[in-house]
C-alpha cells in the first residue's frame, strides 16, 4: 500500500511497479523491484527520499548498473535510477556532470573542449554517480585524480557539497560508501591539452579495452578487486578455471577477470561461480579475492 501511495503522492514522476531489474543491469540478470523511480532533477530526488523516510520505505540508488549484480529475488522498496539526470557542463577547465551522465560521454565532452586528464576513463561504462561512489579507475588512472567536489543529498533530506578532502578516496572506495548519501552531480578539474594527443590516447585505450575485454557478451565488468601483489586474471588462469561454465555464466575465455552471460544466466549462477572462484583461489594460492562488483537484493524464494 505504501508503494501505491508513492505513485499517488508523486504523480508526475515516472515510477514503474514490480519492474524486473534484468532489463537494466549489464549482466541481464536480476529480479524485480517493488518500485523503480526515474527522477529528472535534484528536487524530485529529494521528494522521493523524503517520502521513503516518512513512510519507512527502504530505498537505494542505481546508476548505469554496469558493475552490479542484483540477486534473483529482487529488491524490496524503492530503487532510484538517475539515468534521466545527464546534463554535462564545461566552465574553463572544469566539467560538472549530473550523476546519471555516462562516464564515457563525459570523457568525450572533455575531448571536445581539448581538456586532458580524463582519458583513462574513456572506456568505463558506468555513470558519474557510480564512478564517484566506486572511485572508478582504469589504465593507471582513477576518479580521485581529477575530482574536485560532489553535490550530494543526505538521507535526512539535506543537500551538501563535499570536497576531495571529505571523500576518503581509496582503491575502489569513497566516503559515499560509508553513509547513505546520493550523488547528484560532480565537478572535475582538468587541464588544457592538445586535442590530437587526447584523441590519440583515448583511441589507444579504447583499442586496448576492445582487444582484452569480452565486450561481445553481457557482463558486470571486473568482478574482483586486484589483490596486493597479484593479478586476478592470472590467478584464475593459473588455477585452471578460465572458460569454466556455471549454469548460463562463464569465466571469460578472453579475460579471466570477467564473468560473462553466455546463455540466459541468472544472478544465482553468477554468485555461485564467484563463490567457487574465491574458494578455489584461497585453497590453491592462499589469496582472498574480494569482489569489486556491487551485489544487492534478496535471495529468490
Amino acid at each position: 500500500m505504501k508503494i501505491t501511495k508513492l505513485t499517488e503522492t508523486l504523480p508526475n514522476l515516472k515510477i514503474l511497479l514490480d519492474e524486473p531489474l534484468m532489463n537494466y543491469t549489464f549482466t541481464k540478470t536480476g529480479g524485480p523491484v517493488d518500485a523503480l523511480a526515474f527522477p529528472t532533477d535534484n528536487q524530485e530526488v529529494k521528494e522521493l527520499v523524503d517520502f521513503c523516510r516518512e513512510n519507512d520505505l527502504p530505498w537505494i540508488v542505481l546508476g548505469n548498473s554496469s558493475n552490479l549484480i542484483v540477486k534473483d529475488g529482487g529488491i524490496r522498496g524503492v530503487v532510484i535510477m538517475l539515468t534521466d539526470m545527464t546534463t554535462i557542463r564545461v566552465d574553463e577547465t572544469k566539467i560538472t556532470a549530473q550523476a546519471g551522465a555516462k562516464l564515457i560521454d563525459t570523457t568525450y565532452v572533455a575531448l571536445d573542449h581539448s581538456l586532458t586528464g580524463f582519458e583513462f576513463a574513456c572506456g568505463i561504462p558506468g555513470s558519474i554517480g557510480g564512478a564517484v561512489f566506486m572511485n572508478a579507475g582504469a589504465y593507471d588512472g582513477q576518479l580521485e585524480d581529477v575530482f574536485e567536489s560532489v553535490d550530494v543529498l543526505l538521507a535526512g533530506g539535506n543537500f551538501e557539497t563535499w570536497t576531495k578532502e571529505k571523500m576518503n578516496f581509496a582503491y575502489r572506495h569513497s566516503a559515499i560508501q560509508e553513509q547513505p548519501a546520493i550523488v547528484l552531480s560532480a565537478t572535475f578539474n582538468l587541464a588544457h591539452g592538445d586535442h590530437a594527443q587526447i584523441e590519440k590516447r583515448m583511441a589507444e585505450l579504447t583499442e586496448l579495452r576492445e582487444l582484452k575485454q569480452p565486450l561481445e557478451y553481457p557482463s558486470c565488468g571486473s568482478v574482483f578487486k586486484r589483490p596486493v601483489g597479484h593479478f586476478t586474471g592470472k590467478l584464475i588462469q593459473d588455477a585452471g578455471l578460465q572458460g569454466l561454465i556455471w549454469g548460463g555464466a562463464q569465466i571469460s575465455e578472453k579475460h579471466a577477470g570477467f564473468i560473462v552471460n553466455i546463455n540466459h544466466a541468472t544472478a544465482t549462477d553468477y554468485l555461485e561461480l564467484i563463490a567457487h572462484i574465491q574458494k578455489t583461489i584461497k585453497e590453491k594460492f592462499d589469496v582472498a579475492l574480494e569482489t569489486e562488483v556491487r551485489i544487492l537484493g534478496e535471495e529468490p524464494k
